[in-house]
């Protein structure tokens, strides 16, 4: 018997943020696979097998999860945020395309979470009303000079920019180094957010500029924003600010 294989995305943090779809696939999954803090979020299911991990073993997870699946079970394959965006989705296609031809017969499911970007985006107002892009800082899949090619095109197009995966233990230079080549690019004022955690218990959002930021504020579960030349603080009295990037390009403010 050939089992299933859903890639669920469980969104940034509450489980009020888990869509029917994805909760209803974990519930009905046999075996659940993933980072460990990913699977200690869904609640346990009489009968169902857990099979925890690291967060750098995304292939090994995957490849296990087809095991899992061409053996019979019905596998979740559990991702923060949204499975297609930096995530598990991508891990799990590689391994189809490089694995057992017999996994390219299963039933293999996509189902969509609320990704970081757009949980801090919706704390912060509207910041990505307009063009926009996503860039992981990571360099453990793609060498630096890529990053830093991306991000000048993505200052130079004027885009808003949301880096994912900005620093970590491993890899605490790279956001600095980023910054220090986007102030070259960009106007000093251009409106900057650090979202940390949103929706978790300890959220921390901080709004600033390109040239104020202080780059050691982001972490591993910092979404970072940074606008474009249209963003702009939107003030109110007693409150922070919102932050707009309006639909119109170049029109008067």
């Amino acid at each position: 018997m050939i089992g299933s294989l859903a890639i669920v995305g469980l969104g940034p943090g509450p489980a009020k943020w888990i869509a029917p779809e994805a909760a209803a696939a974990l519930e009905a999954a046999s075996d659940l696979i993933g980072y460990q803090p990913y699977l200690d979020r869904i609640p346990p299911h009489p009968g169902q097998h857990r099979h925890g991990s690291d967060n750098r073993v995304e292939v090994a997870r995957a490849r296990d999860a087809l095991a899992l699946a061409a053996g019979g079970c019905r596998v979740a394959v559990v991702s923060g945020g949204d499975p297609g965006i930096f995530a598990m989705a991508a891990a799990v296609f590689e391994a189809v395309e490089a694995g057992d031809p017999a996994w390219r017969a299963l039933d293999i499911t996509v189902i969509p979470g609320i990704s970081a970007m757009q949980a801090a985006a919706a704390r912060l107002g509207a910041p990505l009303g307009h063009d926009f892009c996503a860039i992981s800082l990571s360099d453990n899949l793609k060498p630096w000079t890529v990053v830093e090619r991306r991000l000048r095109a993505a200052a130079q197009g004027d885009f808003v920019i949301a880096l994912y995966n900005p620093a970590s233990r491993a890899r605490p230079e790279q956001i600095h180094l980023a910054f220090s080549l986007l102030r070259d690019c960009k106007a000093p004022a251009t409106p900057v957010a650090f979202a940390r955690a949103v929706g978790r218990e300890d959220e921390r959002i901080v709004l600033t500029t390109l040239g104020a930021a202080e780059p050691s504020t982001a972490d591993m579960s910092t979404l970072v924003i940074i606008g474009s030349s249209e963003t702009r603080f939107v003030e109110r009295p007693g409150r922070s600010p919102w932050l707009l990037t309006p639909r119109s390009y170049g029109a008067p403010r």
